[in-house]
Parts: structure tokens; sequence; C-alpha cells
């Protein structure tokens, strides 16, 4: 355990691994003795290598590629590997080669904080699906530190930033890169920032299926992508941020789950929100994603879609056109049977939602 510290050590003059050993190789053995897949960050980047002309052509894609049959690195984290031959290999012929560590066969998530000081987005975009109270100061905020800090302020936890019981690595950016350990099964999908689609809060990424992340240790034009503190090891993804990743849309949908029908009730309450004359099929359409989740046990993005709904319907009471007991009394039903026994949560989902939504009058087209 002293010769790993000592190579992944903060003092870049300390090669490690061994005489005649580059520091890169033995990050990579380091990483592919802890079962992370590993492949080539193009020499002083933080991107991956490239490999033959072909390769880097338009339209080529991963599947059938001669490179990775012929065992050479090629399409990134697609390519990594724990074979130790491969890995002296690729290595032992490029030296200075980087290292990235494909998250998702490693059964790694790891939340990436940026430190990019910049004007923050509107109160609203900060934490996606949140609505943070008017009475919490958000003076000088300006980076994902903050943001993290707030949500698991919320949350009454620690932010991932303050874990010292994982593996925490600082880019040369000044960001930090909190590393855990997938202890459910799911298979947890990237995000970047709080932009379209997925996301987790503004200024902070999520690596994990889909992505790769720079090896503690590896050093770009910019600097080092050093370890902070002693700890090494990598934590179990802490039960709060499992369901704020939930929350936040970040599970694919479970395709090879068995489906079930929507249960009568929750088509129901979706037909009574299409023909409420209040808010038409504006509502409906929402409430028949949340009721289409009874059909797949995970994974269907049921917060996210929950959220969704609940925003839409808070925008609808904000415009005059739904009342906001009515709008309520829909999404819990709905969610009840596409979710039973999970009131406190879902509640929870809808009063952020509704709250959030009603900052927004929607008038639906043709009623403007």
């Amino acid at each position: 355990m002293a010769s790993e510290l000592q190579f992944l050590s903060s003092d870049s003059r300390l090669s490690g691994g061994g005489q005649g050993v580059s520091r890169p190789l033995a990050t990579a053995r380091w990483c592919a003795a802890r079962g992370w897949p590993v492949h080539p960050l193009a020499p002083g980047r933080k991107t991956p290598a490239g490999n033959c002309a072909s390769c880097r052509a338009p339209g080529h894609g991963h599947q059938g590629c001669a490179c990775r049959a012929a065992g050479r690195w090629c399409h990134g984290f697609r390519a990594a590997t724990l074979d130790s031959a491969r890995i002296e290999q690729w290595w032992g012929f490029r030296p200075d080669f980087g290292v990235g560590v494909a998250c998702g066969p490693a059964g790694l998530v790891v939340v990436d904080i940026d430190a990019h000081e910049a004007l923050p987005p509107g109160r609203e975009r900060l934490l996606p699906g949140i609505r943070i109270p008017d009475g919490v100061d958000l003076t000088g905020l300006a980076t994902g530190f903050h943001t993290i800090g707030v949500l698991a302020a919320l949350r009454g936890a620690v932010s991932p930033a303050d874990d010292d019981t994982t593996l925490r690595v600082r880019t040369p950016s000044g960001g930090l890169h909190v590393w855990y350990r997938a202890r459910s099964g799911h298979r947890w999908q990237c995000s970047t920032g709080s932009g379209g689609g997925r996301a987790l809060a503004w200024q902070v990424d999520v690596r994990a299926h889909g992505g790769y992340i720079v090896a503690p240790g590896t050093v770009t034009g910019a600097g080092a992508y050093t370890p902070v503190g002693t700890v090494r090891d990598v934590a179990p993804l802490p039960s709060w941020l499992e369901r704020e990743l939930d929350r936040t849309g970040h599970l694919p949908p479970a395709a090879a789950a068995a489906p079930r029908p929507v249960p009568p009730r929750a088509r129901q309450a979706v037909l009574a929100a299409g023909g409420s004359g209040a808010s038409d099929p504006v509502l409906a359409r929402v409430l028949a994603e949340v009721a289409a989740c009874a059909a797949v046990p995970e994974g269907a993005a049921f917060s996210e879609k929950l959220n969704r709904a609940a925003y839409t319907a808070g925008g609808l009471v904000a415009a005059g056109l739904l009342e906001a007991g009515q709008a309520e009394r829909l999404l819990r039903q709905v969610a009840e049977e596409a979710r039973p026994g999970q009131e406190r949560r879902c509640g929870a989902v809808i009063r952020s939602g509704l709250g959030a939504g009603q900052r927004r009058p929607l008038i639906p087209r043709g009623r403007a």
C-alpha cells in the first residue's frame, strides 16, 4: 500500500511503480489491479488517444472496428481493458500516454465538481427539479462546489466534496472528482451540469456508464490529477445520492423488464385530466408518462417524469386553467398507482414540481 500511496502522492516528482516503469504505466497497473478497465489518453491531454486514420473518419463506429480486434487502443473507453499484457504493450509503446478509466465496466460513479466561476443561472435551474426555499441565501454562489453543497444541505447529508471516506482527486482546473462504487446493480448514466435532459446540479457532472474518468496521478498540459488526503479506497455510493440520481433520471429505461398493465385507477386519473375541461390534453399527456411507469418496476425515470408532470400542472394552475387542489389530487393518484407505498417520496416531488411550475404560467396553444 505504501508504494501505491507514493506514486499517487501530490508530489509530482515521485514516479512510483519501480525503476524503469513510467508513472502512467504504474497508474494503469494500479487501476487494473482494482478491477477498473483502463484505456490510453492522448499525451498531455484528457481526451482518448486516437489510432489509425479510418478510426477517425466520419461515420466510423466502434462496432466491428479492426483496431479493437487486433488489440490496439481505439474508440476511447470502449477499448478499456484489464489485460495485463495489453496494458504493458500499450504503455510500453507510448510511456507518455495518460490513463483513463471506463466507469461503467469498473462499476464506478464519479461526481465531477467544476470550479469555473461564472454567473449562475436562475435559481430554479441550479438544482433541477428542486425548489430552493427563498430563505436560503445564495449570495456568492459561483461554482459546482456551492451547488452540490446546497443539495447536500437540503438533504441533511455531507457534500461529496467533503466526503473523506472515499477517493477524491483534485483536477488541474481546481475542480474535484469524487469516486464512488455503485452498490445497487443499477447502470447509472452520465450527465453534464444542469442543461437539458438528465442533470444533478449546475456545474456538477456525473461519470458512469457511457463515460470515463481521468485516473489519479495522470498529468496533462494543464497540470496533474492529484489525490486529496490519504484515502485511496472507493466507498459505496451514498444512499441519498442514489435517490438523487434516480430522481434526476440517471437510470436508463429497463427494456428487459417484464411489462405489466397500467392499473385501471391510473388510467382513470389520466382520462379525468384530459376530460376535465381545465387542463385538456396537456396535463393528460405528462400524467400518462407517469402512469406508464407502473409497467416498469425500475429504471423508468419515474421521479423525473413525476416532477415534469407536477411542473406542468403548476404552470396550468398559475395560468388559472386548473385548481391547485385538483392538480395535487390527480398527481398523487397517478403516482400512487405507479409506485405504491412511496407516498412520502412522491409527495415531496409533487410539491417541489408544483411550486416551481406555479412561478411560470403555462397557457396551451390555442388558448393564448
